[in-house]
């Protein structure tokens, strides 16, 4: 049984089926679906959501996603950008977040898919903040350089977990591959926001979490999110411990302290969870 701090009031169906309604009319989709998400409701109901670009199946098999994974994912929308384009519009957002499935299988694993969003979404709204939620690529600097290009705002890439749980959790995935890029976006734009997330409850220890926030903040991160890992079935990875609000608090002091300039922590915390509230703290500090 969940710990009474993960419980969430059912969300207003009707509200939950008016942004379902528009994500299928302009057929789309959103990690909040594809993931399982536990606040979709809270975010359906406030207009926003993460739309999920490059398919709905993942190259990848991480043990803890709920995203179906294949080695042949059909080949990308071409009109996916624009399709986005105007749900954005039509639900008059300022702020958008966008993430994809992972394309090992493709030549530049799906960069030019993401730069061609975010250049659609900046033709239509040069005011639009977007973030950026990135795959790997499979540490290709060319496809990074690619969707730093776009104009994209915010460059998001979660490490997920400790380095001694990958190989359980994240078997294709690489930590330091992962540290490398969100250094050498940095190295191409110290003032690009970046940003990073774990999930806690896979059975890493506090000092493991800690040394992760150390490397963070040796590559210059800015942001850290930290929320509770929730298993999306019994074929998953386990919940191996619910960590109480009064340790992600703890996690949020300590980060803070070692110069991240926001960590959003919390048991519901996920990575793109109240991005726009985030973003606009670091924005409100910089001026």
């Amino acid at each position: 049984m969940k710990p009474t701090w993960l419980r969430r009031k059912l969300p207003d169906p009707h509200i939950l089926q008016n942004m379902r309604d528009l994500l299928a009319r302009h057929h789309l989709y959103t990690v909040c679906q594809g993931a399982l998400c536990p606040n979709q409701g809270e975010c359906f109901a406030a207009g926003t959501a993460t739309f999920l670009i490059l398919g709905r199946t993942c190259t990848r098999a991480c043990t803890f996603c709920a995203i179906p994974s294949t080695q042949h994912p059909p080949t990308p929308d071409p009109d996916e950008p624009y399709r986005i384009a105007q749900a954005v519009q039509e639900l008059g957002l300022n702020y958008v977040v966008i993430t994809s499935v992972t394309r090992d299988d493709l030549v530049d694993g799906g960069a030019g898919h993401f730069a061609k969003t975010v250049q659609i979404l900046k033709e239509r709204n040069p005011l639009l903040i977007v973030e950026v939620l990135i795959p790997d690529f499979q540490g290709s600097l060319l496809s990074l350089q690619k969707v730093m290009e776009s104009g994209a705002d915010i460059i998001n890439h979660n490490l997920e977990t400790v380095p001694r749980l990958y190989p359980e959790v994240r078997p294709q995935a690489d930590y330091q591959r992962s540290l490398r890029l969100l250094r050498t976006v940095k190295g191409i734009d110290p003032n690009r926001i970046t940003k990073s997330g774990l999930m806690l409850g896979l059975g890493e220890v506090k000092e493991e979490i800690l040394e992760v926030m150390e490397d963070l903040r040796q590559v210059s991160c800015d942001i850290l999110t930290l929320g509770q890992y929730l298993q999306p079935s019994q074929k998953h990875h386990p919940v191996v411990r619910y960590i109480p609000p009064e340790e992600f608090a703890e996690f949020k002091d300590i980060g803070e302290k070692m110069g991240f300039k926001e960590v959003f922590s919390g048991p519901l915390v996920r990575s793109s969870f109240h991005a726009q509230e985030v973003y606009k703290k670091i924005a409100g500090n910089n001026r």
